[in-house]
């Protein structure tokens, strides 16, 4: 095991004098006295890589988180030396390495500002156990310097004080002391004097992360095998790094289908027919939104993988296609775990074709899961990955299935001390043949990976929706994810905001939580409470434990199914604004949720929120977080904002009172946006967007926004079928000016934009359109609400 402290240096190595330096184009080798070469790869500007090897000689460089389509490049690099340190020098940062030790420190090239300086640095305990070192870091903590990111770390958003371990784990009813949980995600950012800068540990092995709570003043970072090997990433904004390390570890392979946006309903387990049947029905009855039915474990014949019981389902391809044409897309489970049975032929393939994971001599790897005992695919092996994927061919294009969730995939072990993989199991780890140590926080992550392409491959011309538990860095390429077995408490309720607002500043922004909670039964009060926080995450899922009572938003009472509805009704108006803030983070790595600290940096403030955050760019959301509330204070970031409910106006950089009884809840927008919305819908597609309604909110000066469309499946809008808007929007005290610009070849079904002009600080009399005075009195269908055709380039309104 690791020393339990960073203190204990006895046991460490260090490098020593460096010796011998080289060049290779963008790489720098510095090698020292005793064997210790540190390979410098300058990946961009802002971006350098730091990996280390002990022993003069570098593993195999292969990564299963950096993909293939990261940007790579720079545009200046210069390398001096003086008695000290090798100076390298790019356009963003100057980079020093010390001759005496090999420690770096980092500078911001504009002002030479100190952003990032190792401690120790590099060092290093031999592991007589298992061979192979243990790699540590460690860097000087700067003044006030606050941390974030970690993945779904169930704390609040700033890690300074705290210490955590990355190991992949299904963690039932985990709470905020529970460490490890789900995924496995080695980034941090750092943000101290205004300037953010990012930290991505590549390292699979079982990892930690200490933000100066065992030593004040010092942050460290190790893993129990393999080699340092981090990414450094500078911002100055911390939207920058987040966006940079995505665009590391890849941003989404295509926009998701606008239904998987929508609400969808689970539990474990909706069985039999007759009883998906009546949910699906009551949901239209009741006409409360919903787009997606989920299949538990109970839909398979002996929880057997990729099969049916007939007699629950006695004809699967009829019920989904009835489903689907009530609106409702089926999603099925699928696990890892392998029945051990010779009359099934997925056990029986998989067997004859040695895909099987095997202990270090030779047996199977075999451990308890539902369907008893199983065996388990390697899927770290490209050829099991491509036969896992064509198993899909039934349940995806024969049946109909439009999703899969990957479950159980950390991978869960009911029987097995550690409750996974012993470390003696082999991988095949695409050839770098090696122990679980090293394949066990990838292995869900590979499972994805494997489901996702054969999702793809299936529903083609249709785009893929699969969700995984488990993941490692760069998942997010793959799937959508939730944040696992949590509780229905309001402890839960605050720690799933958190979640997905870290997961969000990871990297990864396809996440929700289980709504209601998963396990135990929610209140009608907490349920309605999750639900409205639920609508701003971009994966919104009720999900709940068949061991507990119902949990669809009909099952409390009637004052809590109308407010449910009405705000999964306002889920299903925002999806254009929702897809658009998606198509923004698959294009340039954005988060679709954004802490206040990741909103404005420049603000101390924001630092240490953890309730509120801005979904998209525009929207300020601040959920209820307790019992019998009926409003709360929250922190109001800079600018100004309207209250969604009234238009009440509050200017930021200060906390408030809000009153939010139990049928609203904090919900405000940035003045000068232009938010999209469409007719609220039962499911996507029900029926065709004949007018686009444009949310505009008064602004004294200029401000931008997206709407971004396209057919909402399908794959044309990467030949260029797809419309995006931009509109600036310029406010004077006795005008509004609202300009559009918009590209792309996608003709929506809609001809005319209905404006609803919010804060309007004069009365309206004159409108001129694309330099054409119009007869307002004929456009405007109420009280600051404009009909006008999609096509305008200028709108200027006069005030009296």
């Amino acid at each position: 095991m690791i020393l339990n402290t960073e203190l204990e240096y006895k046991g460490n190595l260090f490098p020593s004098k460096i010796i011998a330096y080289k060049k290779d184009v963008d790489t720098l080798y510095f090698t020292s006295e005793n064997n210790v070469v540190l390979q410098l790869t300058i990946e961009r500007d802002s971006v350098l890589r730091f990996r280390y090897t002990t022993t003069s000689i570098f593993e195999n460089d292969f990564s299963y988180a950096i993909t293939k389509y990261a940007s790579k490049g720079f545009n200046h690099l210069e390398i001096e030396e003086d008695d000290k340190n090798y100076i390298i020098t790019t356009s963003k940062l100057i980079c020093h390495i010390s001759k005496l030790d090999m420690r770096t420190s980092i500078f911001d090239v504009k002002d030479k500002s100190l952003i990032c300086e190792d401690e120790l640095g590099f060092h290093w305990e031999e592991s007589y156990e298992y061979g192979g070192d243990i790699v540590k870091m460690s860097k000087v903590a700067q003044d006030g310097e606050s941390y974030f990111g970690l993945g779904d770390k169930p704390v609040q958003n700033n890690l300074k004080g705290k210490r955590f371990e990355n190991w992949v784990t299904d963690s039932y009813a985990f709470g905020r002391t529970t460490d490890p949980i789900y995924k496995t995600i080695p980034f941090y950012t750092g943000l101290h004097h205004k300037k953010a800068y990012g930290i991505f540990f590549d390292n699979t092995f079982r990892s930690f992360f200490d933000f100066c709570q065992e030593r004040r003043n010092i942050t460290s970072f190790w893993a129990q095998g393999g080699e340092m090997n981090y990414y450094f990433i500078y911002g100055p904004d911390m939207a920058d790094v987040v966006s940079n390390y995505t665009d590391l570890t890849g941003k989404p392979h295509e926009l998701p289908p606008l239904w998987a946006l929508g609400y969808h309903q689970c539990k474990w387990s909706y069985y039999p027919e007759a009883k998906v049947k009546e949910i699906t029905s009551t949901f239209r009855k009741l006409k409360i939104p919903c787009d997606a039915i989920y299949l538990d474990i109970d839909y398979m014949d002996g929880f057997r993988c990729f099969t049916w019981n007939k007699d629950y389902f006695p004809d699967p391809k009829r019920m989904v296609k009835e489903l689907a044409d009530d609106g409702f897309k089926t999603i099925a489970i699928i696990d890892p775990g392998i029945k051990i049975d010779n009359e099934y032929s997925v056990f029986k393939e998989g067997l004859a074709n040695d895909y099987f994971c095997k202990r270090a001599d030779g047996p199977y790897m075999k451990g308890k899961v539902w369907p008893g005992e199983c065996y388990f695919p390697d899927f770290t092996n490209p050829e099991v990955r491509e036969w896992w994927s064509n198993l899909f061919k039934e349940l995806i294009e024969d049946i109909g299935v439009k999703g899969v969730w990957n479950d159980m995939n950390e991978p869960a072990v009911m029987d097995v001390p550690g409750k996974t993989f012993p470390d003696d199991v082999r991988h095949n780890y695409d050839g770098n043949h090696c122990s679980h140590r090293k394949a066990h926080n990838v292995y869900g992550m590979q499972m994805a990976r494997a489901t996702y392409h054969g999702l793809k491959k299936f529903s083609y011309p249709k785009r893929p929706f699969a969700i995984t538990r488990a993941a490692y860095s760069g998942t997010q390429r793959y799937c959508s994810t939730w944040t696992g077995d949590n509780v229905a408490s309001w402890d839960h309720l605050s720690i799933a905001n958190a979640q997905a607002q870290r997961m969000c500043m990871s990297g990864f922004s396809f996440v929700g939580s289980d709504i209601g909670g998963f396990a135990e039964q929610p209140n009608g009060e907490l349920y309605t409470r999750w639900i409205q926080l639920g609508i701003f995450h971009p994966f919104c899922r009720t999900h709940s434990s068949g061991d507990h009572g119902d949990q669809e938003p009909y099952a409390f009472d009637n004052n809590v199914t109308n407010i449910v509805r009405k705000f999964i009704e306002l889920r299903y108006q925002l999806l254009p604004y929702l897809y658009t803030a998606f198509w923004r983070y698959a294009n340039e790595g954005i988060p679709i949720l954004k802490s206040l600290v990741l909103f404005d940096q420049e603000d101390p403030h924001t630092h240490y929120r953890n309730d509120e955050f801005i979904f998209g760019e525009k929207i300020l959301v601040c959920p209820i977080l307790e019992p019998n509330a009926r409003g709360r204070r929250m922190y109001f970031p800079k600018g100004d904002w309207y209250n969604h409910w009234n238009n009440e106006q509050v200017k930021g950089g200060k906390e408030n009172w809000v009153d939010a009884d139990i049928d609203s809840m904090p919900i405000f927008i940035k003045a000068g946006a232009v938010i999209p919305k469409y007719p609220v819908q039962q499911y996507v597609g029900e029926i065709e967007i004949k007018e686009l309604k444009l949310d505009v909110y008064f602004k004294l000066g200029k401000e931008k926004s997206q709407v971004y469309e396209d057919a909402h499946d399908g794959y044309d809008y990467k030949k260029g079928r797809f419309s995006l808007r931009n509109f600036t929007l310029v406010g004077k005290k006795d005008s509004l000016t609202i300009q559009q610009f918009k590209s792309g070849k996608f003709t929506t079904s809609y001809e005319t934009f209905e404006l609803n002009l919010h804060g309007l600080p004069f009365n309206i009399s004159k409108v001129v359109v694309d330099n054409e005075e119009i007869d307002f009195s004929k456009i405007i269908t109420n009280t600051n609400s404009l009909i006008i055709s999609k096509e305008f380039t200028d709108l200027y309104i006069l005030g009296e």
